[in-house]
């Protein structure tokens, strides 16, 4: 069940090197690059990753960021290794991540359920044993004939290639929209240090920063 509770661990997913840096799938390291503070971040290698911590001086403690370097498919080590030394519940991380299901644009807070296909989420789930984790979801669309988020013809998805899909870069013309995305994906972020996630529920379940309208 969920708990009203401050977050403690942000989880930026992505691939570490330069050929995967402004593929969708790292649309978490590229928000993380986004933050305001973020050139004021000390990220050091720790816990098979890059890691650093931020006070909260609106709030008591602070928050662990952390950029697994593991690689998509194994996000969970890295993972694992910091809740575990800073004995973080379950429900005091937040996944930063893209997701396919949601069209681009949009930008969406959401609270254990499904992992979709997002190899990342799974391997965290299977190293901690549950999907009760807060997610920070980055909408980038599918390929195929499949409207995000609506099911339709699964054999589009191996048509398509998702795995290409996500490991491209965004278009020029995404790039575009790119600075108002993570404008508001930033926005969301720190209202979720300073307050705490779950009143923001209602307002960001499914919110299309492009259209100003929410995401069914």
């Amino acid at each position: 069940m969920m708990q009203e509770n401050k977050i403690k661990l942000a989880v930026f997913l992505g691939n570490p090197g330069i050929k995967y840096e402004n593929n969708r799938h790292n649309a978490g390291w590229m928000l993380a690059d986004s933050l305001p503070f973020s050139s004021s971040l000390h990220w050091i290698k720790n816990y098979q990753g890059l890691y650093s911590y931020k006070a909260n001086s609106e709030t008591e403690g602070g928050c662990h960021f952390l950029k697994p370097h593991t690689y998509m498919n194994l996000s969970c080590r890295s993972v694992l290794a910091a809740a575990s030394f800073y004995k973080i519940q379950l429900n005091e991380v937040i996944v930063i991540h893209d997701e396919i299901e949601l069209p681009f644009g949009t930008v969406s807070l959401k609270f254990s359920g499904g992992l979709g296909g997002h190899k990342g989420l799974r391997s965290i789930k299977e190293c901690l044993n549950n999907a009760d984790f807060w997610r920070l979801r980055l909408g980038i669309g599918r390929p195929d004939d499949r409207e995000p988020g609506k099911g339709g013809n699964p054999e589009s998805s191996r048509i398509a290639g998702i795995a290409d899909w996500v490991l491209s870069d965004f278009s020029p013309e995404e790039n575009d929209s790119l600075d108002r995305i993570f404008e508001a994906g930033t926005e969301l972020f720190l209202k979720i240090l300073n307050e705490g996630p779950e009143y923001l529920l209602p307002e960001w379940a499914k919110k299309n920063i492009l259209t100003g309208s929410l995401t069914l």
